[in-house]
């Protein structure tokens, strides 16, 4: 796959994947607060909505080549001398 072609699609994944989460949460707020008489049983559904959004935020990630950069600050944070704290205190 093509660098611009994985990049686009990586960020449709994650775009989808934030849709998916912001409208199982709001749905979930929905069937508890309002009066509105929404089905009680799809509310599990928007729950289990919300984990299915976040795993297509972390593939659309993947594809689009982002989670290098998550990589490199933990790399940094914990193997550079600069970014640990020291053992001893003096």
């Amino acid at each position: 796959m093509k660098r611009k072609t994985a990049t686009t699609l990586g960020n449709a994944l994650m775009g989808l994947g934030l849709v998916t989460m912001v409208v199982g949460v709001g749905y979930s707020i929905l069937t508890e607060v309002s009066q509105l008489g929404l089905p009680q049983f799809f509310s599990h559904g928007a729950v289990m909505s919300i984990f299915v959004g976040a795993l297509l935020w972390l593939v659309g990630a993947r594809i689009g080549g982002r989670e290098e950069v998550a990589d490199r600050y933990w790399w940094v944070k914990h193997f550079d001398k600069r970014c640990r704290r020291n053992e001893r205190h003096s």
